[in-house]
C-alpha cells in the first residue's frame, strides 16, 4: 500500500475507501477525517466498503451444527448497524455538502471478507482507492478483485481526535426474534436517491432472507411534491432503487412494485414478517397492520429507522447535530437543482 496522499490531491470522479471495524456497538470514530478526505476527492462517486466477519450471513447451520463462529443475529443489531450506517452517511454527506456536490453518490457497502458475491466492479470502476482501520488493526482478508489493486491502495490514518458520546447500551436479547424475516417490505419514494433511502433500503435488506418488498410510491401521487417538474419518473427513481440494492445486497430477491396507497403489497400479502419504517412514517404502519387485522392476515413485525430524523437515543449528540445540517431529503435536492440549473435565453 501506498503512504498517506499529499493535502492537495486532485480530484478524480470515483472513489473507494476500504476500511474494517472492531466491534459493532462502538461508533467508528476512527473513519470521520478518512471519510471526509475520501469525500473530498470524489467528484461523482464514493463507495466506502466496511469488511468485516459481522458482516457474513447467518445460516441454519450455525445452529443446527453448533458452529463455533456463528454468524451475529442481525435483528439483535439493528440499532448498531443503523448507527454505523448513519454516522459514515453523515461524515461523506456533510463534506459533499460543504463543498457544493449535492448530488455526490455515496454508497456504504457492509461486506463478509469471504463473501462469493463481492461486486467486483466497484473496484474496477475506482480510478483510486483509500484505506484506513483503527490502530493496531490490518485490513481483513482482501477479495480478489481488491487484492490485485492492492499496490494502489493509499493508506489514510485513522482519526484519533473525533469526540464521540458513548452509545446507549445495547437491548436485551428476545429469543422471540429470528436473526433474520424471510421477507421484509419497506416503502418510499426515493426521488433522487440519497443518505437517508439508502439507509431504510440497507435496514430492510440487511434483516431479509430471501425476499425485500419496496414499495415506491407512483407519479400520480406525487403530483403535490414541491419542485415537481425536477423530480424522478418511476422508471428512473425504481432503477436507482434496484441498483443501490444490488450492490448492498445481492442474492436476494429484490421485488419494487408501485404502490398507489399507504399498504401496497402489505395490504394483501401474507407472506411478509417484517415491515421497516422510519419514526415519521409510523402513523403508516399503524393503518397497514389494522387493514392486515381486519383481512385475518398475519401481523408484521415493525423496526423503526429512527437515525434519520435524529430524534431517537439511537442517534448520539455529535451525529444529531451533523444530521440537522446535512439535507438528507429529496426536497433539498430538487430545490437545489431547480436553483442551480441553467437559465435559458429569453
Amino acid at each position: 500500500m501506498s503512504p498517506t496522499p499529499p493535502p492537495d490531491l486532485p480530484a478524480v470522479q470515483h472513489t473507494l475507501l476500504l476500511t474494517t471495524i472492531h466491534n459493532l456497538h462502538d461508533p467508528p470514530a476512527f473513519l470521520a477525517r478518512p471519510v471526509a478526505t475520501a469525500a473530498r476527492t470524489a467528484g461523482a462517486g464514493l463507495r466506502i466498503l466496511i469488511l468485516s466477519p459481522f458482516f457474513r450471513l447467518p445460516t441454519d447451520s450455525d445452529a443446527a451444527e453448533g458452529n463455533g463462529d456463528p454468524a451475529i443475529a442481525r435483528t439483535a443489531h439493528w440499532d448498531d448497524v443503523q448507527r454505523l450506517l448513519t454516522f459514515v452517511y453523515v461524515q461523506a454527506t456533510k463534506v459533499a455538502q460543504d463543498m457544493g456536490n449535492i448530488l455526490l453518490d455515496i454508497d456504504v457497502l457492509l461486506r463478509a471478507p469471504t463473501d462469493d458475491a463481492f461486486p467486483a466492479r466497484i473496484v474496477d470502476e475506482a480510478e483510486r482507492i483509500f484505506s484506513v482501520v483503527p490502530h493496531d488493526t490490518e485490513l481483513p482478508e482482501l477479495p480478489p478483485a481488491v487484492q490485485a489493486r492492492r499496490a494502489e491502495i493509499i493508506a489514510l490514518p485513522p482519526d484519533e481526535h473525533h469526540p464521540h458520546s458513548a452509545p446507549p447500551p445495547p437491548p436485551p436479547l428476545d429469543p422471540a426474534v429470528p436473526p433474520l424475516y424471510p421477507v421484509v417490505a419497506l416503502g418510499g419514494t426515493f426521488d433522487h436517491l440519497h443518505a437517508g433511502h439508502k439507509i431504510l433500503l440497507s435496514m430492510g435488506a440487511w434483516i431479509a432472507r430471501r425476499k425485500l418488498i419496496v414499495g415506491i410510491t407512483g407519479d400520480a401521487l406525487l403530483t403535490k411534491k414541491e419542485h415537481k417538474e425536477v423530480l424522478e419518473p418511476l422508471l428512473v427513481r425504481t432503477a436507482r432503487v434496484r441498483g443501490f440494492l444490488a450492490l448492498f445486497r445481492p442474492g436476494i430477491e429484490h421485488a419494487l412494485v408501485p404502490i398507489e396507497d399507504v399498504y401496497g403489497p402489505t395490504g394483501w400479502d401474507p407472506d411478509i414478517h417484517a415491515l421497516v419504517v422510519s419514526r415519521e412514517t409510523l402513523p403508516g404502519a399503524s393503518a397497514i397492520a389494522e387493514r392486515r387485522a381486519a383481512l385475518g392476515l398475519p401481523p408484521l413485525r415493525p423496526f423503526v429507522i429512527d437515525v434519520i430524523s435524529a430524534t431517537e437515543a439511537s442517534v448520539d449528540a455529535e451525529d444529531a447535530a451533523l444530521l440537522r445540517t446535512a439535507k438528507m431529503s429529496s426536497t433539498y435536492i430538487r430545490a437545489w437543482i431547480v436553483e442551480h440549473r441553467p437559465v435559458l435565453p429569453a
